[in-house]
């Protein structure tokens, strides 16, 4: 991965680390679903204009995002509410593995044992951030998170798998096109009161949704899609256990939350597990 490629892949998970802490607030005025409807759905709003029709794979780019937005979402934010939060950020960031996993077998992208033994050693300092979270009555919970993150990398997979895939923004454009009003709809169904939060909403609340639409969205998977069709699935996708080091440095900033002294242990485990898997060359290369 060139240096410019890797320091645009690392922006992500700073760009979505600020965008889930501000989600917290978000979420203390908009149902969860709701406003990842509203936020794909304004990030495809200012978007759509500015991009390229994709002929020919309007019903790939359909499915990308019914599995990996909607169908992802739907199944993590109901897990969300009923886990604990430490043991949330370890479930979701299974999303890992299970990519690298899909991509060796489906791509034939293999991870190679340095970059495994860098992901097992971010792994580890996930599990040294989330503490030791208790597991008695959250199975269903677990069951719930564990098949969004698999649904987000079966997602990644399907783009990767895109023959002349669309630049990164507008794939990111039209994945929330279909992937808004699915989960408004899907709101609808499983939630309740979306009228009466728009009504009540703060300037914090629309804040966060400009946020979520314009930076997290727009910008960081517009970002990410121009990464991980330029590289192996294998290097780019273990940056993203970088996300829940920069998620608790925002909360630390934003919300003045002061966490344990292990974070700072756990985070510094994760950045070297991460710097492993990134400094690695791919066999091709070398020889």
């Amino acid at each position: 991965m060139k240096p410019s490629e890797l320091l645009l892949a690392a922006s992500v998970p700073l760009v979505w680390g600020i965008g889930f802490t501000l989600a917290k607030a978000g979420m203390n005025e908009f149902p969860p679903l709701f406003l990842m409807g509203l936020r794909f759905s304004l990030a495809s709003l200012v978007l759509v204009w500015f991009v390229t029709f994709p002929h020919g794979q309007l019903k790939q780019i359909f499915w990308i995002s019914f599995v990996g937005s909607t169908l992802q979402y739907g199944l993590t934010f109901t897990g969300l509410s009923m886990i604990d939060a430490s043991l949330a950020i370890i479930i979701i960031h299974l999303e890992v593995p299970f990519a690298v996993l899909l991509a060796a077998l489906f791509l034939k992208d293999k991870p190679g044992r340095q970059r495994i033994l860098g992901m097992l050693i971010s792994f580890a300092g996930i599990v040294l951030i989330a503490g030791q979270p208790s597991l008695r009555g959250q199975m269903l919970a677990i069951l719930l998170t564990t098949s969004g993150a698999l649904m987000w990398a079966v997602g990644q997979i399907m783009v990767k798998r895109l023959e002349n895939p669309p630049s990164g923004f507008a794939l990111t454009a039209w994945i929330g096109v279909f992937s808004g009003p699915q989960m408004i709809l899907g709101s609808f169904i499983i939630e309740e009161s979306q009228l009466q939060s728009l009504a009540q909403a703060s300037w914090i609340g629309w804040g966060v949704i400009l946020y979520l639409a314009l930076i997290m969205t727009a910008l960081g998977y517009g970002i990410w899609y121009r990464v991980l069709s330029r590289n192996p699935v294998s290097k780019v996708m273990p940056v993203m256990l970088l996300l829940p080091v920069f998620t608790i440095i925002s909360s630390m900033l934003l919300l003045g939350e002061r966490p344990a002294l292990m974070f700072f242990f756990g985070g510094a485990v994760v950045i070297g597990g991460v710097s492993l898997i990134v400094l690695t060359k791919d066999p091709k290369l070398v020889s």
